[in-house]
């Protein structure tokens, strides 16, 4: 494990690393580049983590869609309009990105324009890139015009509550995600798992005083190297994910065609791993640790013990606990990433955190890096154990059904 030392994590320094990676000279194509400006613009936009994933599965669908309009057979994508051999790919997906983002992220519509005319600037002047500009332009409106069902609903979230009985007031995020249209589950509730363990059961126990050990605001037993994969995966947002993503797509020999399809199959997936987590969260609704911990006399079990002062170390998010999203995350993209592999030599993992203000952590392996995602959870005190566990496994199933719907590896 590679890391780098810690910094306080500041809205200045989320904006100066993002910055940073929008400068960085070209890397191995269009999409790869495109994908450093898209992290730049949704971090800025200060979207949420489910709202930033859906946009991010729209705009790397569309720049795959407008990529496979000109090489078909390279990467054929059902949401691809008319074959438009000879136009430039560049062009395309530069046009694909800035169509989708002007919908999408209006308010940002300066620094879409300054990163389209950047990337239109190294496209040479002539027909193709004229007609590449028309096919991205076409890609996107064909993605929403096939996406047109996948509404978010109004909020409409009910506290539970006796009358004239005060209840904390901040809403809970996303609580419609379950309501929208996946991109390859059958339903938001495919993927269901069992309900999370009986509060008289050992595993409950078990995973309850682990997290309360470790996991707490002033804990003494988190050790330096777990504090460090805390704080690092205490940020959430696409660019996370995209950047283990970018450790494959960067490798020699890569084709934009290729790079263009893999990551629309990781934000695809990535999207329905946030529908089907919020769809088991609000089915269980089961407690955070801070809860729990706080009210441990009232779960029944002799061997928790209640701590009316615990904390976690990071701010609980505000949704219900079971099961942990981030799993779920990490487990499909590395699943997708075996895949894209395949019997070849998986590359180093790396990825940059902003809530560690840009430290690097790398992972010899995907398990690895799946592992260190769930441990981290737990190190912040926002997760129990189990939970860590059953969302690797949704992770999993989802990842691998991706792969074969999307990525079609050769034999």
């Amino acid at each position: 494990m590679k890391i780098s030392t810690r910094q306080p994590w500041t809205r200045l320094g989320v904006a100066a690393s993002l910055t940073i990676a929008l400068a960085t000279p070209a890397l191995a194509d269009a999409i790869t580049d495109w994908n450093n400006r898209s992290a730049v613009l949704i971090a800025e936009s200060r979207l949420g983590t489910p709202p930033a994933v859906r946009v991010m599965a729209l705009v790397q669908t569309a720049a795959h869609a407008a990529a496979s309009a000109i090489t078909p057979d390279a990467a054929p994508s059902r949401f691809a309009p008319e074959a438009t051999p000879g136009a430039s790919t560049d062009a395309a997906i530069a046009s694909a990105h800035r169509a989708v983002f002007s919908r999408l992220l209006p308010a940002q519509q300066p620094a879409i324009d300054a990163a389209y005319q950047a990337a239109l600037a190294a496209v040479p002047e002539g027909t193709a890139k004229t007609a590449g500009i028309a096919v991205g332009e076409k890609a996107a409106a064909r993605v929403f015009a096939q996406r047109a069902d996948d509404t978010v609903g109004s909020e409409a979230y009910r506290p539970y509550a006796a009358a004239g009985v005060y209840v904390p007031t901040a809403t809970p995020a996303v609580v419609t995600w379950p309501q929208r249209k996946p991109w390859l589950l059958a339903s938001a509730s495919m993927l269901r798992p069992a309900a999370p363990p009986a509060l008289t059961s050992e595993t409950w126990a078990r995973d309850f005083n682990e997290v309360k050990m470790l996991g707490g605001r002033a804990s003494a037993r988190r050790s330096p190297e777990q504090l460090e994969a805390a704080r690092f995966w205490e940020y959430s947002l696409p660019s996370i994910y995209h950047g283990v993503l970018q450790s494959v797509a960067v490798q020699p020999g890569r084709s934009v065609a290729a790079n263009a399809r893999l990551y629309a199959a990781a934000a695809q997936a990535m999207d329905d791993a946030m529908i089907a987590v919020f769809d088991a969260k609000y089915h269980y609704n089961f407690w955070r640790p801070v809860t729990a911990i706080r009210n441990a006399d009232a779960d029944g079990h002799d061997a928790t013990e209640r701590d009316p002062g615990w904390s976690p170390l990071i701010d609980t998010p505000m949704h219900p606990e079971y099961p942990s999203a981030h799993s779920i995350l990490a487990a499909t993209v590395g699943e997708i990433l075996k895949a894209e592999v395949g019997h070849a030599r998986m590359p180093v993992l790396a990825t940059s955190s902003p809530s560690a203000k840009g430290a690097m952590r790398s992972w010899a392996s995907v398990d690895e890096f799946v592992r260190e995602v769930g441990n981290a959870r737990v190190w912040e005190g926002v997760h129990y154990r189990f939970s860590a566990e059953v969302g690797t496994a949704m992770g999993r199933r989802l990842g691998e059904w991706a792969a074969l719907q999307l990525l079609n590896p050769a034999p």
